[in-house]
């Protein structure tokens, strides 16, 4: 690099030799930074708008500017536009090409703008605005979801399902049941996703490089104007704070894990061996080498995802661990993890949409919620109700099922004489005590799969989700 090019450095004036061209390239960060182009805009009109107020800038001056930053975004918010940004010759980083790029407009007016700020504080504002944008894309995407899932619920009626523990058939539960139970999941993701939101919403503009501004700026000016809650506390730590990124990644850890789960039951359920789901043709391939095959490559796909994302957020914890106040050159590493979980609203996006398309075969669900003694549960509550202890109860259903199971029939298979040689508190109720129908409702507490339970749940769920998928006061963004 000449002396000419290295003169366009923001920092070049106490710099004599050119940098080693290899570690120039190596070291930049508008290769990637370049998404922040719209943050970049957002927080420097807020800035001038901070710097109008104390009297740096004349009214006439911040409408220049604010119009030329507003051009810069538009010439440059295009998939040519990125390219030229990652490619460009100078600019180190975005604040660095937004900055060369006023110059090109309006000449030295350009280079007033940084007048009172760093970068460290420029790269705090950007990625909080990247990622309460990204949180808000991510909340929506996931209240799809939720929606798909109550509304599938709701079809579902009175359908049953085995439950299982251990991969093993334990009790019946409605269909709707097991699928509120991704519904409370998505709740918890939304929630713990809206608290990061709310923890990261204010504004570092105006802490300066480590210790604060050296102009008397207002700075409840570029807060507001960029829906923020107020201004950082601490110029130290805004301008090296990065734990709303890890906060952010560790919630959409959670959010893959959920959808990994959902994903990993789905592809069970579609197999022969289950027969409970007919996947979509839509989001499903074929073999190149057998043509019987239908493949969910969708959620195989979807449960690989959680890899890269709980990935992103160790790195971050390890770039983060043990380094000293204030601003350090690792935190630039903290930027492309953030980047590389974009998909995830996209992938709620087409999870919701298969969710809507799968087709469930109730028959076969409601036979295997029939066999396997998944009854036997509710026998023992029988007992319980006839005055024995549970764990006498227990024992005594026990042994019926290993009974039944040598004759090869359900405990409803069993006459009353043989169910009297393991108790004499069976009686002819018995046998309703254990139908279908009666072992679902004595879970009839808060929570339970009754289905007197599970219609309330479904209308709570509803409400639950649309609430928390309005946006609170504390994320009512500017421009929202």
């Amino acid at each position: 690099m000449s002396n000419e090019q290295q003169s366009g450095k923001m920092w070049s004036g106490r710099f004599r030799e050119p940098l080693d061209r290899d570690f120039e390239l190596w070291q930049r960060s508008i290769v990637f930074d370049w998404r922040l182009l719209a943050q970049e805009v957002a927080a420097s009109k807020a800035h001038a708008s901070a710097l109008a107020a104390g009297g740096v800038l004349t009214a006439a001056e911040l409408g220049e500017l604010r119009s030329a930053l507003d051009s810069v975004e538009t010439t440059f918010n295009t998939i040519e536009g990125s390219e030229l940004m990652r490619n460009h010759p100078v600019a180190e980083d975005i604040h660095h090409f937004v900055e060369l790029s006023l110059v090109e407009r309006v000449g030295s007016l350009g280079r007033k703008l940084h007048t009172g700020r760093s970068r460290n504080e420029q790269i705090a504002t950007d990625l909080r605005l990247y990622v309460r944008e990204h949180i808000d894309n991510v909340v929506c995407a996931l209240g799809r979801w939720a929606e798909a899932l109550l509304d599938r619920a709701a079809a579902a009626e009175d359908a049953v399902m085995p439950s299982y523990t251990h991969l093993q058939r334990a009790e019946p539960v409605l269909v709707a049941h097991w699928m509120m139970a991704y519904v409370e999941m998505i709740l918890r993701d939304i929630s713990r996703l809206k608290d990061c939101s709310k923890r990261l919403n204010y504004c570092p503009l105006g802490s300066g490089a480590i210790a604060g501004a050296t102009l008397a700026l207002d700075r409840t000016i570029a807060a507001k104007e960029l829906g923020f809650t107020a201004p950082t506390s601490n110029s130290m730590d805004a301008t090296s704070d990065r734990d709303f990124i890890l906060d952010y990644l560790q919630a959409l850890t959670f959010v893959g894990l959920h959808l990994s789960r959902f994903a990993e039951e789905i592809t069970l359920f579609a197999t022969a061996e289950f027969g409970f789901v007919i996947l979509p043709e839509a989001f499903s391939t074929g073999s190149s080498a057998m043509p019987q095959k239908k493949n969910p490559d969708l959620t195989e796909l979807i449960r690989a995802k959680v890899g890269r994302i709980h990935g992103a957020a160790e790195a971050v914890t390890l770039q983060l661990k043990g380094l000293p106040l204030a601003y350090n050159k690792d935190m630039q590493e903290t930027q492309e993890p953030a980047f590389q979980v974009e998909s995830v609203a996209p992938m709620l996006e087409l999870v919701a949409r298969f969710t809507g398309s799968l087709q469930f075969d109730f028959e076969r669900m409601r036979g295997a919620a029939q066999s396997g003694y998944l009854n036997a549960m509710a026998g023992a509550t029988y007992l319980v109700h006839k005055g024995v202890p549970f764990r006498t109860a227990h024992e005594k259903i026990g042994n019926a099922v290993r009974y039944a199971l040598e004759k090869g029939v359900e405990l409803n298979g069993l006459s009353l004489d043989e169910l009297r040689q393991f108790g004499s508190e069976f009686g002819e109720d018995f046998y309703a005590a254990i139908t279908l129908e009666a072992t679902l409702d004595c879970h009839d507490v808060i929570g339970g799969t009754a289905t007197a339970r599970v219609s309330a749940a479904l209308r709570n769920a509803k409400d639950r989700v649309a609430a928390l998928r309005a946006r609170g006061p504390e994320v009512a963004h500017a421009g929202s």
